[in-house]
């Protein structure tokens, strides 16, 4: 029996999966789970490193303890974040997407490359935390002298267990540095902006074997977790498919990126898949309704939330996907200074945000099928999103799609999938 390891990290929570096929499905069991969080250190937020690693660690010895044969691993997060690296030592500290140190570098990028240019050559669609803000910002703030590589998350950790500086290419897709008709790293930009070529590699495929940790194989999966979550959704047809964690990622597979001006007004993104390209829509998801949870009522379990929302009659939305929701000090004031009245308890907050959530992937599937010009029958849910039921039914009767739901880990799946299916060299 093969047995491999997948190592999925969200903004919140990471955990270790094992898997193995029986027949002709992949069965789990996880053996490892942790919190995740951005820290917030001298007014910046930014990514402790040393307890990721301490998790990621103490993961695999777990897993090595249950399944001692254990014959790869590999490890998928979010995207746009990166370490840093004066050789072998870290840049830190680690800035995190959310902290708001590129708000002045986007207009001087866009003053040497408009938008409308970078579009046609990357695809990957504007949001203020993409990497090549971020690198601007440390090539202004010095932070660039003398760094030898940068390394996404994923890449980075699996660096500090095998020594090798690889560059996987769907996670180096959403830097907005890499050509959507190469798939390389696009020279033309990064000599606009001055970057240290020094710091881009050829990238590399999933499925690339890198080195070992502790006897066990370690190899890249689609690194970027909505990557590899589409790879775990089982779809029949050419369908919509719905990431739906800390963020919404909505979208459909394609044999080419679409970089029209269409594409570009609606936001939509070109990043890469496995063989596909991902043409989707990076958009608000559950943060919204953590965040109010949070505030609210930290100790309600969710059930008894979706209930209540369910039997509220609030029937106001805002616009979730608004810049004022990605990182307030209070969600609630976020959604007062939208809403007149404003909601009277925590179940019409958490019908509003569910029911804003809902527009929002209606007015996103509009986009994607006028882009396209194709409509689609079905829309397939993912992640912890796709637990909420009553979510599911709102979208549903937004949409007009028919919504399979599958409450699976999808982003692990798709992981273990691309391991269990690599061929011995």
């Amino acid at each position: 029996m093969k047995y491999c390891l997948a190592i999925d990290i969200g903004a919140s929570s990471g955990r270790h999966i094992v898997g193995w096929t029986e027949g002709n499905e992949i069965r789990t069991r996880e053996v490892y789970r942790f919190p995740n969080g951005m820290t917030e250190k001298d007014g910046r937020l930014t990514w402790d490193l040393e307890a990721l690693l301490m998790h990621v660690r103490s993961g695999i010895d777990a897993a090595l303890t249950a399944y001692p044969e254990l014959d790869s691993l590999s490890i998928d997060t979010w995207g746009v974040d990166y370490v840093l690296m004066q050789g072998d030592e870290e840049v830190l500290p680690c800035y995190a997407y959310r902290d708001g140190r590129t708000t002045g570098p986007i207009g001087q990028v866009h003053a040497i490359m408009p938008f409308e240019a970078l579009y046609r050559r990357t695809g990957i669609q504007f949001e203020p935390f993409n990497t090549i803000y971020q690198l601007y910002a440390d090539k202004l703030a010095g932070r660039l002298e003398g760094a030898t590589d940068f390394l996404m998350m994923p890449e980075y950790l699996m660096y500090k267990l095998c020594g090798a500086k690889a560059h996987e290419y769907t996670d180096a897709t959403t830097t907005g540095l890499v050509n959507a008709e190469t798939g390389a790293y696009d020279p033309e930009i990064i000599d606009a902006l001055g970057l240290p070529p020094r710091l881009f590699h050829p990238l590399q495929q999933p499925g690339a074997v890198i080195g070992s940790h502790k006897g066990v194989k370690v190899m890249l999966c689609a690194t970027h977790d909505t990557a590899s979550a589409v790879e775990g959704i089982p779809m029949e047809g050419d369908a919509l498919f719905l990431s739906s964690g800390t963020w919404s990622l909505l979208g459909v597979k394609l044999a080419r990126p679409l970089t029209d001006d269409a594409s570009r007004v609606a936001n939509c993104s070109n990043e890469g898949g496995v063989g596909y390209i991902r043409y989707l829509k990076n958009i608000m998801g559950m943060w919204v309704a953590n965040r109010l949870r949070a505030e609210l009522c930290p100790d309600a379990p969710w059930d008894k939330i979706t209930r209540a929302a369910s039997e509220s009659r609030f029937d106001a939305v805002v616009d979730v996907d608004d810049p004022a929701f990605m990182a307030p000090r209070s969600m609630r004031a976020a959604f007062d200074e939208r809403l007149s009245p404003s909601p009277g308890g925590p179940a019409d907050y958490f019908r509003c945000a569910y029911r804003s959530l809902a527009e929002s992937y209606r007015r996103t599937i509009a986009e994607i099928e006028r882009n396209t010009g194709r409509a689609y029958d079905k829309l397939y849910i993912v992640g912890g999103g796709a637990k909420n039921a009553f979510l599911n039914r709102l979208t549903a009767e937004a949409t007009g799609k028919t919504v399979v739901a599958l409450p699976i880990e999808a982003t692990s799946q798709g992981n273990l999938k691309l391991q269990l299916n690599r061929k011995e060299a």
